[in-house]
C-alpha cells in the first residue's frame, strides 16, 4: 500500500509545461525540503542529495510519450 499518491493530468501550453519543469528543477537544485506548486495547491517534499532517475520515451499511435521518473527513499540516510 502506498503512503501517498498524487496524480495530476491536464493540458498545458508549452510555456506552462516549461514553467512547471523549471520550478521542479529549482526545487531539486536547492534540495532539502522543497515546495512545489502543483495546480491549486503546494506539495512539500524532502529531496536528498542523491536520486535514482528513469527517462522513457515511447513513439506510436501518432503520439510521443515522455516520462521522467525520480525516486528516492522516504527514510533519511543513517536514520536506521
Amino acid at each position: 500500500m502506498k503512503d501517498l499518491k498524487f496524480e495530476q493530468k491536464r493540458s498545458l501550453s508549452r510555456l506552462e509545461a516549461a514553467d512547471q519543469l523549471s520550478a521542479l528543477a529549482e526545487a531539486l537544485r536547492h534540495g532539502g525540503n522543497a515546495e512545489l506548486q502543483l495546480g491549486p495547491g503546494k506539495m512539500s517534499l524532502r529531496v536528498p542529495d542523491e536520486l535514482r532517475t528513469e527517462i522513457e520515451v515511447e513513439v506510436g499511435d501518432g503520439e510521443i510519450e515522455m516520462e521522467i521518473e525520480l525516486k528516492w527513499p522516504t527514510a533519511q540516510a543513517g536514520a536506521a
